[in-house]
């Protein structure tokens, strides 16, 4: 089975010793996200991340379909995540790895457990027909922080997305397009951030948005995910080292902070492409109404 390379044991006790003296090899304090790139695709509900050198390309999409039985008032919001050899050659096609698994587990809890989205404004008659919320993550680079790119890509592109407006006259359902009627945002909730933790030297160093080298080394991990209001949607830590509560909070505290930067970065952005967007169409609405004269 393919796999990551290992770093050399000069790579080893030379990132191992600059963590001692709180360096990191990228010149970041411990505490210091990468650069976060986000932009849109000319579609709704595409966002593509950047993360240093990661990065997640996130896709909403919709289709009516009929809602579970025992739920017949709300509508179905999946996620899907494929981890390809695009991403790395540690990673095959058609075969689910270890870390696939505790990522899809990661990203599922974070967002759809949590109810960021209210599922209950997707139905469209009840037990008969609803929406599908569906998000496709594909993974194009793989430099560490994984979940932390997927969990921004995921959000941001739910924000982006827009549905099509729906009328119903009896038992007649239409479903308009684009162009009939203005596309429908979906009922966000809350915006759920995850920040992963990285520990070292026996818990002594913890640093966050760790690089796919700095994770090769790294005695343990754990994930927060908060929203920016400071709610708690999960702690998530799949073994390692074991941490005590003082850095238990103290990685809180850091992680609180960490997701009200994160999200504004979001909601500036969604708020750019929305003023691209109107220029846009108001310079579209000038060339035919000057047609038309």
């Amino acid at each position: 089975m393919p796999r990551e390379l290992d770093p050399t044991i000069n790579e080893k006790s030379f990132i191992l010793d600059a963590l001692n003296q709180k360096l990191r090899i990228d010149g970041r304090d411990l505490d210091v996200f990468r650069e976060l790139e986000l932009s849109f695709g000319d579609d709704y509900g595409l966002a593509d991340v950047r993360l240093g050198k990661t990065r997640v390309l996130a896709r909403v999409s919709a289709e009516v379909v009929k809602p579970f039985t025992d739920r017949p008032f709300e509508g179905i919001f999946t996620i899907t995540t494929e981890l390809g050899p695009m991403a790395s050659p540690a990673f095959e096609p058609g075969r689910q790895t270890e870390q696939e698994v505790l990522l899809s587990r990661l990203i599922e809890k974070a967002i759809r457990r949590s109810n960021a989205l209210d599922t209950e404004s997707l139905c469209i008659v009840a037990g008969q027909k609803c929406w599908q919320i569906r998000a496709d993550v594909h993974f194009l680079s793989h430099d560490g922080a994984l979940v932390d790119a997927s969990c921004i890509a995921v959000v941001a592109a739910l924000q982006h997305f827009r549905r099509p407006d729906v009328s119903i006259e009896g038992e007649k359902v239409t479903i308009h397009t684009m162009t009939e009627r203005v596309p429908v945002p979906l009922s966000i909730l809350h915006v759920p951030i995850c920040v992963t933790f990285s520990f070292y030297l026996d818990g002594e160093v913890c640093l966050v948005d760790a690089t796919l080298q700095e994770e090769q080394l790294r005695q343990g991990d754990m994930t927060i995910t908060l929203n920016k209001f400071g709610e708690l949607c999960q702690i998530a830590k799949a073994g390692g080292l074991a941490i005590n509560a003082l850095i238990l909070l103290r990685c809180a505290k850091i992680a609180l902070v960490k997701a009200g930067e994160i999200a504004a970065i979001v909601q500036r952005r969604l708020e750019e492409d929305a003023a691209v967007r109107v220029r846009r169409d108001n310079l579209l609405e000038s060339k035919a109404d000057n047609e038309r004269a």
